[in-house]
C-alpha cells in the first residue's frame, strides 16, 4: 500500500500543473467568446481560487512521494509534534 501511495504522489504532482493549464486555457477561450466584464470577473475568480488548491494538490503529492503518509497514527497518543 505504501508503494501505491508513492506512485499516486507522482500522479498528484503531475496533475496539478495540467489542471491549471486547462483551467487557464478554458478561461481564455470563454473570455474570448464572450468578452463582457461579468465573464472576466467570473473566470478570474475561478482561476485565483483554484491555483492555491492545485498547489496544495502538488504539495500533497510531494509528501506522499516523500513517504510522509507511510504510517498513519491509529490512536491520539501516537501523534507527535
Amino acid at each position: 500500500m505504501n508503494h501505491l501511495k508513492r506512485y499516486l504522489g507522482i500522479l498528484w504532482i503531475a496533475l496539478a500543473p495540467v489542471a491549471i493549464y486547462y483551467l487557464i486555457k478554458t478561461a481564455a477561450s470563454e473570455i474570448a467568446a464572450k468578452p463582457v466584464i461579468d465573464t472576466k470577473i467570473q473566470w478570474g475568480v475561478f482561476v485565483i481560487i483554484f491555483i492555491p488548491i492545485a498547489f496544495g494538490l502538488a504539495l500533497f503529492g510531494y509528501f506522499a512521494l516523500k513517504g510522509e503518509y507511510d504510517h498513519l497514527p491509529e490512536r491520539s497518543d501516537e501523534i507527535s509534534d
